[in-house]
């Protein structure tokens, strides 16, 4: 996170500030980022509560520019679907421009969880969870909009867990071929989002690289781990799968049908991996996600001299525990173990991650989006004719 020095205005001085010709009161921080500030405001009518992220219009360069432009246009597009949090409206003033976004008081779903356990166990909630986020991730690129940036903590987490809704398209893109690589978290990142595998590539499908994101949060709702800390041959899980398809199934307690999902999601040729749309339907067929035993097979692996014996004693021996692989959360490993492994893109100058900072930090509320702020220009139709639409009443 930057210094409050690097947002160009002080951000406490705007609580008790209005916004909209009057009609929302700013409440709260919730966030500080490099390009702005995250609020809290309340409209004064109807009392609703927003997310508004407030950007200072001045000292910003213009690739910056263009990439928050970027993220409002692509954001607005397609905030109306009922699983992508919604970009309310836009405002202007004479120094700062702020978007009013759909507010989460429930956080993310790395929140729901790590700290929550939310979903181990209960199959038919993961299959209803994970096919909102499938259809989230299928009308955006119906739209032809890619993401680039699917995690739980890109997921806001509403009705206790029940359903959720995409944010942050501050990597998204409508490019569907990509020489941007390494862009995104990399536990979520496919092979060739890296650069390739075995030789470099030219670049990436962005839609296939959406669907291997999508098989590592599944293993993450279901297992409450990642199954490696990055999709390369340095890492030791990883490669262990390379040379062994089933191996995820005998170091996480996944069905010989989710196995078979996985692998299909996991298949290294862009164009083999599975569609969402055949995604979709092999999840909704999917009878059992986990093997029974769960608390009984995570006890034994863990602990199996068999398991330490097929790899190194490394973090990266076994599925990596999700605690130990979000070290950037002051969980069990040392914030330095890795560095390398937990981040964004740099291409894009970004900050950290506004999500992390609230889920860091207790006293913060969850906040939406992360890296990039948002552009200091947008089209006046939006500004003009964008309906204000709260879901959920807090």
């Amino acid at each position: 996170m930057s210094s409050t020095k690097e947002t160009y205005f002080n951000p406490s001085e705007r609580i008790g500030s209005f916004i909209d010709n009057g009609r929302l009161e700013i409440t709260n921080i919730l966030g500080i980022g490099a390009y702005g500030v995250v609020y809290s405001a309340k409209h004064v009518l109807n009392q609703h509560v927003y997310a508004v992220k407030c950007m200072p219009k001045t000292n910003i360069d213009a690739r910056q520019h263009r990439l928050h432009e970027s993220e409002i246009r692509l954001h607005a597009q397609v905030s109306g679907h009922p699983n992508i949090i919604s970009l309310e409206k836009v405002v202007e003033t004479s120094d700062t421009l702020n978007v009013a976004l759909e507010y989460c008081h429930e956080g993310d779903l790395f929140s729901m969880i790590t700290e929550k356990g939310g979903y181990l166990g209960n199959d038919q909630l993961i299959k209803q969870v994970f096919i909102q986020i499938l259809d989230a991730v299928q009308f955006c690129h119906f739209n032809g909009i890619y993401h680039r940036d699917l995690k739980p903590e890109n997921i806001l987490v509403f009705d206790g867990g029940r359903t959720v809704k995409l944010a942050d398209f501050g990597l998204a893109t409508t490019d569907c071929w990509s020489r941007d690589f390494g862009c995104g978290s990399t536990f979520y990142m496919s092979p060739e989002c890296q650069g390739g595998l075995n030789k470099r590539v030219r670049g990436y499908a962005t839609a296939s690289n959406d669907v291997w994101s999508l098989g590592v949060i599944l293993i993450n709702l279901t297992c409450g781990r990642n199954p490696w800390k990055q999709a390369c041959l340095r890492d030791e899980t990883f490669s262990v799968f390379l040379r062994d398809r089933d191996f995820l199934k005998t170091i996480l307690p996944l069905s010989d049908e989710l196995n078979e999902i996985l692998k299909d999601i996991f298949t290294l040729d862009p164009e083999k991996r599975i569609s969402l749309d055949e995604l979709r339907e092999r999840i909704l067929s999917c009878r059992k996600f986990t093997v029974s035993e769960y608390d009984d097979f995570t006890e034994e692996e863990e602990i199996s001299s068999t398991s330490h014996d097929r790899l190194s004693t490394s973090s990266s021996a076994t599925a990596c525990s999700w605690y130990s692989m979000n070290s950037e959360l002051g969980f069990s490993a040392a914030p330095s173990e890795f560095d390398d492994y937990d981040r964004c893109s740099t291409s894009n100058n970004s900050a950290s991650s506004l999500s992390t900072l609230a889920n860091s930090q207790p006293d913060l509320i969850k906040c939406i989006d992360h890296d990039l702020e948002f552009n200091l220009k947008c089209d006046d139709h939006l500004m003009e004719n964008q309906q204000i639409q709260t879901i959920y009443t807090f």
